[in-house]
């Protein structure tokens, strides 16, 4: 937050949509090492390539550099500077890894995740990203709609919300033994069940057709791109269908700042800072990224404005 520095992003080419897109063709079913990809990204392999096609609701902009992707990161489990999910998550160890799907639904789940991924329909989708501290970067996710697995669960009449929960291993994750004293462990996310089955709202496994990394919420996470990033719940462990609005970490820790809906609004300021628009991170300008002006649900009101129909979003931010 506004209290915690902000390390200047690494400097790197933009990849043009057109490559990234049409790789997957080149490099189907190879691994693919980070230095192929050119000057400026990460030196190392995330993982065996993703075999995913083009989905939906593809944003224009450019996507932001690998680099800063993976090294402009909020991630508290692994500490509080930007650059510390790329320090210190190395020892984080993935795999193996189970999800649960649990609650208020018919049919409860737990699958492993490496089985889950082979079974779902898999798409890339990039997503414009607005951090609640007022920057942004566009990011080639690949993962699967949240809507698939929660139909495989069947949701009972009376569940109206989707929680989520976080792993917690201290002795992998720095962040989760000291720092932030504030939080409680595990980070805990929520969403309202129509949001939940939004075509919007993904799990992502992957980003830049690689396997999730560590300091990007490896191995799974959730994609909301008309809330806020730290909607984003990482290294997901368990999913739960709820009656009642479950708790959310920032909500719990400070509710007068970050409520429950988190939905990007340039009309409804932080009580620290402006939310009329953000730094582009990747792009040239004042601390390594030129500004432009938020949209309101970042770009995504034809998707989403109706669900909020009749709520006032100020009270309900």
């Amino acid at each position: 937050m506004a209290r915690w520095s902000y390390p200047r992003p690494s400097p790197g080419e933009i990849t043009p949509r057109s490559v990234w897109l049409g790789r997957r063709q080149m490099l189907a079913g190879a691994a693919v090492t980070a230095a192929g990809w050119g000057a400026g990204r990460a030196s190392h392999a995330y993982g065996a390539g993703l075999h995913t096609r083009p989905g939906p609701f593809q944003a224009t902009e450019k996507p932001t550099p690998l680099t800063d992707v993976t090294h402009y990161n909020n991630f508290y489990e692994f500490g509080l500077d930007k650059s510390d999910p790329a320090t210190y998550s190395a020892a984080f160890q993935p795999r193996p890894w189970t999800l649960s799907l649990e609650g208020l639904v018919a049919h409860p789940r737990v699958w492993d995740l490496d089985q889950l991924i082979a079974s779902m329909p898999m798409e890339e989708r990039l997503y414009r990203m607005r951090c609640v501290e007022a920057w942004s970067m566009v990011i080639p996710w690949d993962g699967f709609v949240l809507s698939e697995l929660l139909r495989q669960a069947e949701p009972l009449g009376n569940a109206r919300y989707v929680s989520f929960e976080s792993v917690v291993r201290p002795d992998q994750m720095p962040g989760q033994r000291s720092g932030l004293d504030s939080l409680s462990w595990p980070y805990v996310e929520g969403l309202r069940l129509d949001e939940a089955m939004n075509p919007l709202t993904i799990l992502a496994v992957g980003l830049y057709g690689e396997m999730l990394p560590n300091q990007n919420g490896a191995p799974v996470r959730l994609v909301v791109p008309w809330k806020y990033g730290f909607k984003g719940i990482k290294s997901i462990t368990r999913i739960r269908l709820v009656a009642d609005m479950p708790p959310t970490t920032w909500n719990r820790m400070s509710p007068d700042e970050y409520g429950f809906y988190a939905n990007v609004n340039p009309e409804v300021d932080h009580p620290r800072w402006s939310q009329s628009s953000e730094r582009v991170i990747g792009a040239g300008g004042f601390f390594g990224g030129g500004r432009k002006k938020t949209l309101m649900f970042n770009g995504y009101g034809e998707q989403v404005a109706s669900m909020y129909a009749g709520m006032d979003l100020r009270t309900s931010y």
